[in-house]
């Protein structure tokens, strides 16, 4: 039987259980004593040929798969790592070409991951930079806006290569809404921030401050709504060191986030209408903020460290 890397059943053939035929081909040259020029002479083939079927990237026609097999004295049931006697080869070779083929469409997914996530950092780095580096305000909110609302977009369409596992329907539904819900939150600060910067919109006193209520308010129950529903994943929740890698943890952390959503909106209103000033107002907003973030992270930290002790490497 043949396994794809990732199968729970595959190696690397070193202790003689199921390996692909690429492992078997290297496994025997070296039982063999050959190097990859002496073996690939024989065959004959060049040596960067007999280094892609060893690394599994190709394998050998039936023909060349015969020589392999008179060269190394091994049968090439061996080296397919099938027990049927008799089988037909080229039947074999197609089932050793599908498995190789799915192995290279997980890499090629694996490597389209690894550019988008690149690609998402790199814009976030971006607009921290022109944030930092920008004095004209209305410039710096522009240009940071479009850095973040790229990055967004390219999340957006990724949500399902992004996330870990397999998602339902419904949870890339919920993310999606979740992403949307970001974007045209984000969009509405940088144009709020583009009018405020220019003149265009002067706000009271009073106004500064039910502004600020309403939009942690609105932060703290959206994301009480939905963050007991939110799947296990690296880019969209509560993403601390221990909720990222254990899904229990993070179950635990989300669910807790969902309970305190109201109580912490209803406290924080409370404690910001009695604030005299903006000033008072902000800083009431960031320890609301905090508190909301604290207690779940906290709660979940010790359920995580109960559970294995340390921090999984």
């Amino acid at each position: 039987m043949l396994y794809k890397i990732g199968h729970p059943s595959y190696n690397d053939g070193k202790d003689g259980d199921t390996a692909m035929l690429g492992d078997n081909i290297q496994k025997y040259r070296k039982a063999r004593g050959l190097t990859q020029e002496q073996l690939s002479a024989q065959i004959p083939v060049v040596r960067q040929t007999l280094s892609k079927w060893e690394k599994n990237l190709s394998v050998p026609d039936a023909q060349a798969l015969v020589r392999l097999s008179q060269v190394l004295e091994v049968s090439v049931e061996i080296l397919l790592d099938t027990p049927q006697q008799g089988e037909n080869l080229a039947a074999e070779l197609a089932r050793v070409n599908e498995a190789l083929a799915e192995r290279n469409r997980e890499l090629e997914k694996m490597a389209l991951e690894g550019r988008q996530r690149g690609m998402i950092l790199f814009l976030s780095f971006l607009a921290l930079g022109i944030a930092l580096a920008v004095k004209n305000p209305v410039v710096s909110a522009v240009s940071v806006g479009v850095c973040v609302l790229l990055a967004l977009g390219i999340l957006y369409r990724n949500l399902s290569l992004l996330s870990q596992g397999t998602m339902t329907p419904t949870q890339n539904r919920l993310l999606k809404v979740v992403t949307v819900f970001d974007g045209v939150l984000f969009v509405g600060l940088v144009v709020l921030s583009v009018l405020v910067g220019t003149e265009r919109v002067v706000f009271s006193q009073t106004q500064e401050k039910w502004l600020l209520v309403g939009l942690f308010s609105c932060l703290f129950l959206f994301f009480g709504a939905i963050s007991p529903r939110l799947p296990f994943q690296r880019h969209t929740g509560l993403r601390l060191p221990w909720t990222v890698l254990d899904e229990p943890t993070w179950n635990l952390a989300h669910k807790i986030l969902g309970m305190l959503a109201l109580p912490i909106t209803v406290l924080y209103v409370a404690v910001a209408l009695s604030c005299e000033d903006v000033d008072a107002v902000a800083k009431a907003s960031v320890g609301a903020l905090l508190l909301y973030i604290a207690i779940p992270g906290l709660l979940s930290l010790i359920f995580y460290l109960k559970q294995y002790g340390r921090l999984k490497k």
